[in-house]
């Protein structure tokens, strides 16, 4: 014990002395708890409290900064309307043109719908997938007090502001989840939606002058029939679907579009209202040849919209092979 004292006296009077060598075991002892000292793990109760009291007074002030210049950065934003709109945004002024239903998630890159029209279980997949997209349009206004925001509109009643337009699926035709779709009698409908961009209003071709030369021919004609007639459905983004060789055009077979050739233009511009939902066109194909694949591209015509596949602009490719 004499030993002892007289080593820690020494020590303490000379503290560049090497310390007394200690076991790994009483080293990790003396580390959690010094008996002689007090500390644990180093440091004292006071220690502990000072430097405890010290970081907690620290990351309450980064805290508070850090919500501070959150809260400005909000104030700045609107919860419904982009800062950056059209030319200004990374997604530019040209919408991209989609389809559904889609091949399954494993084959995500695939654009083919192929399917054997004898069998029930094998299209099941595009019915439900179908189902699925159309669920919202179905049942609109199903979150209570959303239904009062939307309105049945048509090119003499465009929606009030701040309201949004129906989207009437269930009187397409041959085209609705009783009719499976078409899927069973072999003449499948597919359903094309433009991709929403904030504040864009489209540019319509609704005259016989500036049709562009690569528009179909019985697109032009449509165009100018409803030109005669001085009818309000001019103001329409249109939709051509055509096969895309001389040999996929004369398999496609004919086509009906479902209610009408094209979106209304009372559907633009999209502002984000409650309730808002993408107008659709239902392609039907009446009669495309079985046990051959199809390509198809469809677009979508206004004087604003570029085509391009590639940067998936106002265009879309798509395979259909029947079994």
């Amino acid at each position: 014990m004499v030993s002892k004292d007289l080593k820690m006296m020494a020590q303490e009077a000379n503290p560049y002395l090497k310390p007394p060598s200690m076991s790994t075991s009483q080293s990790l002892k003396t580390f959690i708890y010094n008996s002689e000292t007090g500390a644990v793990m180093g440091r004292t109760a006071s220690s502990w409290g000072k430097i405890g009291l010290f970081y907690l007074i620290f990351y309450g002030v980064l805290a508070a900064l850090v919500a501070i210049c959150f809260w400005g950065f909000f104030q700045t934003l609107d919860p419904r309307v982009p800062r950056w709109q059209l030319e200004r945004s990374i997604i530019g002024t040209s919408p991209g043109l989609g389809f559904r239903p889609r091949p399954p998630l494993e084959n995500v890159e695939s654009t083919l719908i192929w399917y054997r029209g004898t069998d029930s279980e094998n299209f099941k997949y595009w019915i439900d997938s179908l189902q699925a997209f159309l669920k919202d349009y179905i049942t609109p206004g199903s979150v209570p007090g959303l239904g009062a925001n939307i309105n049945k509109c048509d090119y003499n009643q465009p929606p009030p502001p701040g309201k949004v337009c129906d989207v009437d699926v269930k009187n397409m035709g041959p085209c609705t989840k009783e009719n499976k779709y078409n899927y069973h009698r072999n003449a499948p409908c597919i359903f094309l939606k433009l991709n929403k961009i904030y504040g864009w209003r489209p540019e319509y071709y609704n005259d016989t002058v500036s049709l562009p030369e690569k528009m179909p021919v019985d697109l032009k004609n449509h165009i100018g029939l409803l030109k005669a007639n001085n009818s309000l459905e001019l103001n329409t983004v249109w939709v051509s679907c055509e096969g895309e060789s001389p040999a996929d055009q004369e398999n496609i077979g004919p086509i009906q579009y479902i209610p009408r050739r094209g979106f209304p233009g009372y559907f633009y511009p999209y502002e984000n209202n409650e309730g808002y939902l993408s107008p659709l066109v239902a392609i039907h194909f009446v009669r495309p040849r079985t046990g051959i694949l199809i390509n198809i591209e469809c677009k979508a015509w206004a004087k604003n919209i570029r085509h391009s596949r590639n940067d998936e602009m106002g265009a879309v490719h798509l395979e259909l092979m029947i079994d």
